[in-house]
């Protein structure tokens, strides 16, 4: 049974079997663990119990269930399923049909446990009878079935007939119902599981690890819901009462025992919902505590310094860039920290903007930084902004882990004493060393790739905050910016610059290789160059580069002998890097076999033809970056994919991008095949790791979400008014310590 689509609706039916008897019969509520709150204690105090606190769980099966994130009851209640198996009706024996599912009421008439020739083979076969027939039921490898099938036992099966023999993908005996213990405890002085949890009914089926049995998963939630009523209603009455939602404990029992198909669309609309809502809420938090902490140097309008720069540029700046100049200009000149997003089209002129933005310091007398997530691309802005700055005496250092050590201190030392007053560099720039005399901007590339409290180490720099420009290479889906980067303001350049041409994309097999050699050895007769990306091999920069280099020598004596050619990966040193790329823009190489190193800041307008092998290995938005870097010049450009795609979803992701040049919609395109979760990385992008919410699928959730809680925000102003209840609570509860995991630059 298929998930629910994201609709909002009507209230679900609380389905699945009762709660435990202890909660149901009220002895909790007489015990006053029910009544806690009112008496000061927090509402969800009884939902940070441990896992251990569940009859029969030890620490070993609790150390399993923590690696999937449940190390508490409340987690169990969060614990949603991802799927439901219908098993509301039971067939007679007689009606079974070959190869469909179904379930069974029978009574064991007899069982064994029969031998076989492989050692590592045991079968256990049941005859059972329902009145309309008899049926032989046979399981492999559980030898402890046969110990459980006493005659005259009446058993719950589910699973298929083969037309010989039925094979139960669950079973349960029908004994006679446990009786409350007396205890006062609705967790461990529950019964244990009703008749049926597992074979009748709307089946919920929640995600499992090693370790872990989904049935004993699904047990363990239907003991936790006798907290259910612990569970915070974070959502104003007023919006529940517009949705017509259920309350918070209601959906979520609907979602794990729904007592109807029906059930289950409107619970997990809900439940989408309140987790969008709850985010977008911790976004404006986190928004308001970055605003009302240290404030940021206001900065007065533009001067000469950015105005002769700007003059002195060889190209017109885009009107969309001039948008971004007057945001920027906007921003600095209050002393609330900027937090913008800049994200756009490739070869839309981000690197300009940034260089505005901290040009914007310098005239001021103050210093600002660009931080990026690796050294090669560190490196590339390096280079990139002294061309920008060519002309201009603009002091400007690079700092990386593989600054030797005496550059380092003389980096420091002019860093501190505000004699150096721009810097490009990774992570090293917020070692506890660095030191700035007058920080007031900083520019933090690919910042879904640094962790949270590596990003908010630059504001400790200082005795102010500092402006931040945040940027990305390629443009973000709207969803995933309202998630990813919802507490940001963003700025957006889908203007490319005058003579831009398009590029021509063509995906081609192994049968047309000596086909696209012959035309890349044409237009590099006419004068042009050419770039080959090798393929990724694998994740390890080492594996990458030696395909690399072996490509370059192989190609060099073979199908390219007749001209030059260089090699660049990241493996190489700074000052190999930076002479192959002096070498290819400068002519004296005809073609540049690289890894995918050269995504980002290499800007050779000679270069018209690219070449990508194995392009089912990359990601639609990688190979878009890829692609950009030609098309840069006067002549045409092509870029030639080779592939062989297995599966439906890379033909689909490489035929977008023949098709399609917008990098925008590429982006919606590549969401809608990968989910939120790999377009930017879950891991490292700061991205929330949803419980139910699955994006782009609820984008009108999301969107609706968004909508109340800005609708709410204009006529209440703040998320901690005591109008709003738990809400403040709930969000800190929910989002609080969602934090980004950093990598090595």
């Amino acid at each position: 049974m298929s998930r629910a689509g994201p609709t909002l609706g009507a209230p679900p039916a609380v389905g699945g079997p009762a709660p435990p008897p202890a909660f149901a019969g009220g002895e909790a509520d007489r015990a006053g663990l029910l009544a806690a709150p009112l008496r000061g204690r927090p509402a969800n105090a009884r939902l940070r119990r441990p896992l251990t606190d569940l009859r029969g769980v030890g620490d070993k099966i609790a150390a399993s269930a923590a690696r999937i994130g449940i190390g508490t009851i409340g987690d169990l209640i969060g614990h949603f399923p991802h799927d439901w198996i219908d098993r509301s009706i039971v067939t007679p024996i007689a009606g079974l049909v070959p190869g469909r599912t179904a379930t069974v009421l029978a009574e064991v008439r007899s069982s064994r446990l029969r031998p076989t020739r492989r050692r590592n083979l045991r079968i256990v076969e049941a005859r059972v009878t329902d009145g309309s027939g008899t049926l032989d039921v046979v399981w492999f490898n559980q030898a402890w079935v046969a110990d459980r099938l006493k005659p005259g036992l009446r058993i719950l099966l589910s699973g298929s007939s083969d037309g010989r023999s039925f094979r139960p993908e669950a079973f349960e005996v029908l004994a006679d119902e446990a009786a409350p213990t007396g205890g006062a405890d609705p967790i461990r002085d529950a019964p244990g599981p009703p008749p049926g949890l597992h074979t009748t009914g709307i089946v919920p089926v929640h995600p499992s690890g090693e370790g872990l049995r989904v049935q004993r998963l699904r047990e363990w939630v239907w003991s936790a819901l006798a907290l259910a009523p612990a569970v915070i209603e974070p959502l104003p009455g007023e919006l529940r009462a517009r949705h017509g939602f259920a309350a918070a404990a209601d959906a979520r029992i609907a979602i794990h025992f729904p007592r109807r198909r029906e059930d289950v669309g409107p619970a997990r609309a809900r439940l989408a919902y309140e987790e969008l809502f709850l985010h977008q809420a911790a976004l404006q938090l986190r928004r308001g505590e970055r605003q009302s902490g240290l404030p940021a140097p206001a900065l007065a309008g533009p001067g000469e310094l950015v105005s002769a720069w700007i003059d002195a540029l060889p190209f017109a700046p885009t009107n969309d860039q001039r948008s971004a100049f007057a945001a920027i200009d906007a921003d600095v000149a209050e002393q609330r920290p900027m937090q913008r997003l800049l994200m756009g089209e490739v070869g839309s002129g981000k690197t300009v903007v940034a260089l505005y933005a901290m040009l914007r310091a310098l005239e001021a007398g103050r210093q600002a930084v660009m931080m990026a997530p690796t050294e090669t691309l560190a490196e590339q802005h390096f280079a990139t902004l002294e061309g920008l700055l060519a002309g201009f005496p603009t002091p400007i250092g690079l700092l990386t882990g593989s600054t030797p050590g005496a550059r380092r201190r003389e980096l420091l030392d002019r860093l501190a004493s505000g004699e150096l007053p721009l810097v490009v560099g990774t992570h090293a720039l917020i070692e506890p060393s660095v030191r700035f005399a007058s920080l007031a901007v900083a520019v933090v590339d690919e910042q879904h790739r640094f962790g949270v409290d590596q990003r908010r180490a630059l504001d400790r720099k200082g005795g102010e905050a500092p402006h931040v420009l945040h940027m990305t290479a390629t443009p973000i889906p709207r969803t995933l910016s309202l998630t990813a980067f919802g507490d940001l303001d963003v700025t957006t350049l889908r203007e490319l610059p005058a003579g831009r041409r398009p590029i021509r994309t063509w995906l081609v097999g192994e049968e047309r290789r000596e086909g696209a050699y012959d035309f890349i050895r044409d237009r590099l007769r006419e004068g042009r160059q050419a770039y080959v990306v090798c393929p990724l091999v694998t994740d390890s920069e080492k594996d990458q580069a030696k395909a690399a280099t072996t490509e370059a020598e192989r190609l060099a004596a073979g199908e390219f002998r007749d001209f030059e050619v260089e090699v660049l990966h990241g493996q190489m040193p700074a000052a190999e890097k930076a002479r192959a790329m002096a070498r290819f823009a400068a002519g004296e190489a005809d073609v540049l076999v690289a890894t995918s190193v050269i995504e980002v800041g290499i800007d050779v307008a000679n270069a018209s033809v690219m070449l990508v092998e194995g392009a089912d290995r990359y990601g639609l938005s990688q190979l878009h970056q890829l692609r950009g870097r030609i098309g840069r010049g006067e002549h045409e450009s092509q870029c030639i994919l080779f592939a062989d795609p297995e599966g439906e979803r890379a033909r689909a992701r490489l035929d977008a991008l023949v098709r399609e040049r917008d990098g925008f919609e590429l982006a919606e395109i590549d969401l809608s095949l990968r989910g939120e979760g790999e377009v930017l990385g879950t891991r490292q992008s700061g991205l929330p790791r949803f419980r139910i919410a699955e994006l782009p699928e609820d984008a009108t959730i999301l969107a609706a979400a968004r909508r109340d809680l800005i609708a709410i925000l204009d006529r209440i102003g703040s998320i901690e008014a005591p109008e709003l209840g738990p809400l403040a609570a709930a969000v800190r509860e929910r989002f609080g310590d969602e934090r980004a995991e950093p990598i090595a630059a």
